[in-house]
């Protein structure tokens, strides 16, 4: 028997400075519900826990000289290695040299794993030792931020919403952006008329099969115009 995908949900274990930073945001929206319905489980791991030396140091200076502090190695694998072990498993680094979040990854993490361990880094990043126990490096993009926990979080996220049973409405999530390779299609709600700015009539007219076909229209032309990067790459997979 799976212990995760009978009943606990896909097990995240974050290992983080700052355990403070997640309390909120996993309390609430559909995280908050997904986590409380046993979709997913998240544990917090804080590896000042696990420091032996009277100041619970958890970073040190680079050896070579240079600016900034490192995270130490004992700390963090102390940390990882106090976590059960399931069977199916990926240890992800949150850093900026990692792989780019996108929607596959979402998609590959929510669908192959039983659990995911989060390293979020801090200060210059942490001992390169520690990629012995990583088996993914993970961005945000290319950029840098101040902590490894905000990735981290929007990793958490976005592979949780892609979890059966955490919309309510799961066909919505067929139509999102990037989920085909094209941008979403705009949305429109009441009022039919606001500030001189209309619903478009096909949106109304109770037409299906031409809705569907305005909405798919307008994903091409606004992938093309936003995101040619997107719009060339689809273009490619399906001519060929």
């Amino acid at each position: 028997m799976n212990p995760v995908r009978d009943g606990f949900g896909l097990r995240f274990d974050i290992v983080t400075l700052f355990p403070d930073f997640f309390e909120s945001p996993l309390q609430s929206g559909l995280l908050g519900k997904a986590l409380a319905n046993a979709i997913a489980q998240v544990h917090l791991t804080n590896p000042r826990d696990f420091t032996t030396d009277k100041h619970r140091k958890v970073d040190d200076e680079p050896y070579g000289g240079g600016v900034g502090m490192v995270m130490k190695p004992e700390p963090i694998f102390a940390a990882v290695e106090s976590l059960p072990v399931l069977p199916r498993r990926e240890v992800l680094l949150m850093t900026p040299q990692g792989q780019p979040m996108n929607q596959p990854l979402f998609q590959e993490l929510s669908q192959n794993y039983d659990q995911l361990v989060l390293i979020c880094g801090h200060y210059e990043g942490v001992d390169e030792r520690v990629l012995h126990l990583v088996t993914r490096e993970v961005s945000l993009g290319d950029f840098v931020l101040t902590c490894g926990e905000i990735p981290a979080l929007a990793l958490l996220n976005g592979v949780i919403r892609l979890l059966p049973g955490t919309v309510a409405k799961e066909d919505s999530i067929k139509y999102d952006s990037f989920e085909d390779g094209l941008l979403d299609y705009p949305h429109y709600t009441r009022p039919a008329q606001f500030r001189d700015m209309a619903v478009p009539d096909v949106l109304r007219s109770g037409n299906h099969e031409a809705i569907a076909q305005w909405r798919r229209q307008q994903q091409m032309e606004r992938t093309q115009q936003r995101r040619p990067d997107l719009w060339k790459a689809w273009q490619a997979q399906h001519q060929a």
